[in-house]
């Protein structure tokens, strides 16, 4: 066989294992409510008799574009107990804090206290050093009202949220007895551009972290949480030494469910049908920086780990249409059928990604290219770090910041 045959082959026997050895990332069924099958019948959880008090820790630096598509849906919350907003004005030049206030002033609903901690000291990246100070606000409030938050939501200023969305995440972690649930939000997809990246970035992100695996106490190397919208027991978060403990992490996420899972906290992990981004990408240079800023992170800054997922994502993602063009033009029959299976089956664990988020199916074979993409953007982002300028949002750059610390 020739050399691109074999290059096939090697990829068709991939796409077989990833299809049904890695968790059965592709399927989009890991939602909320959480279900158990205990006796065989599929049950929700109940609602607990006692809704436990609840503080949501909002960091927000420059986001006054977007505040008022989101904040107002915290505010106007569904919820039977106890809960306030913290609002972390982290140095905003835009008057993010003061239309906060505005905006609380309108709406009304949960109250709401605008804090600014600011600047981040030596060590820490912005948005940990905010969390760090509505995380402390919260509980010194709470102990002056005879008891602290026993949740923390811990949500981006750009998530918007349905009015039972924290109802649903408290429920589902108090009747699954979990420290951790997070949900991914749906990012927004309107621009071409955003059709042919945001639902690939998801895909991508679920396949290096399977949430069926993430959500097994049995694989507890399995770990990881979006950071959009997490649901935080505030005792599990004191004994992980949380945000103190991840202070420099880029992928704070990753890293904060890291930190949970290691003094044996449970987390759970699902896509969301109830809390959306409202952060437009409309262009490939937006999209291109989301991703780029912190892709050399995930590799820990490693180029042999970088040279291997450049290798690996060529022939997983970008083999089998050249593959398949060889045995059509070409005349490799092997190469052709082989390539031809391999983009076959991973257009076919796409399919259910698009239609999560409601796009053309005709979309799943343009993966390839939309992988091409994500490599250009990952060596970009190690030639950004190599340059300095590695990890920079809005005006801050971590020059070696951490991807996901081990202590």
């Amino acid at each position: 066989m020739s050399v691109v045959a074999w290059i096939a082959v090697g990829s068709l026997a991939a796409w077989v294992w990833l299809l049904l050895g890695q968790g059965f990332f592709w399927r989009t069924d890991q939602r909320l409510p959480i279900k158990r099958r205990p006796t065989g019948h599929a049950r929700v959880e109940p609602e607990p008799g006692t809704w436990p008090r609840v503080a949501v820790v909002v960091p927000a630096r420059d986001e006054a574009e977007v505040l008022p598509l989101s904040l107002p849906s915290l505010l106007v919350q569904d919820y039977p107990g106890e809960a306030e907003i913290v609002l972390v004005d982290d140095g905003s030049t835009d008057g993010t804090g003061k239309l906060a206030g505005e905006l609380a002033a309108r709406y009304g609903g949960l109250p709401l206290t605008v804090t600014s901690p600011g600047e981040p000291e030596p060590g820490w990246t912005g948005k940990l050093w905010a969390l760090r100070h509505g995380i402390a606000l919260a509980r010194a409030r709470g102990t002056g009202h005879g008891s602290g938050p026993e949740f923390l939501l811990l949500t981006d200023a750009d998530i918007a949220h349905e009015p039972d969305s924290l109802r649903l995440l408290v429920a589902s972690a108090v009747g699954s007895d979990l420290d951790l649930v997070s949900q991914m939000a749906r990012l927004r997809v309107a621009s071409g551009w955003e059709r042919l990246v945001v639902p690939a970035f998801v895909y991508f992100f679920a396949q290096l972290y399977p949430f069926r695996w993430i959500n097994r106490r049995r694989r507890p190397l399995a770990t990881a949480a979006a950071g959009g919208c997490v649901l935080l027991r505030t005792e599990t978060a004191e004994r992980a030494g949380v945000p103190e403990s991840i202070r420099q992490a880029v992928i704070d996420d990753v890293s904060l469910a890291r930190a949970v899972r290691r003094v044996g906290g449970r987390i759970w992990l699902g896509l969301a049908d109830r809390v959306d981004s409202v952060r437009p990408y409309p262009h490939l240079g937006d999209l291109w920086r989301m991703v780029s800023r912190s892709a050399y992170a995930q590799l820990r800054h490693n180029p042999l780990v970088l040279a291997g997922t450049v290798a690996g994502l060529a022939v997983v993602y970008l083999a089998p249409p050249v593959a398949l063009a060889a045995g059509l033009f070409g005349g490799d029959a092997v190469a052709g059928w082989a390539g031809g299976l391999a983009w076959a089956v991973m257009a076919g664990t796409y399919v259910p990604m698009l239609r999560y988020y409601r796009q053309p199916l005709w979309l799943a074979p343009t993966l390839p290219f939309t992988a091409l993409l994500y490599l250009l953007m990952t060596v970009d982002s190690a030639v950004q770090h190599y340059r300095g300028r590695g990890a920079a949002w809005k005006g801050r750059t971590y020059s070696r910041p951490e991807a996901a610390p081990d202590r």
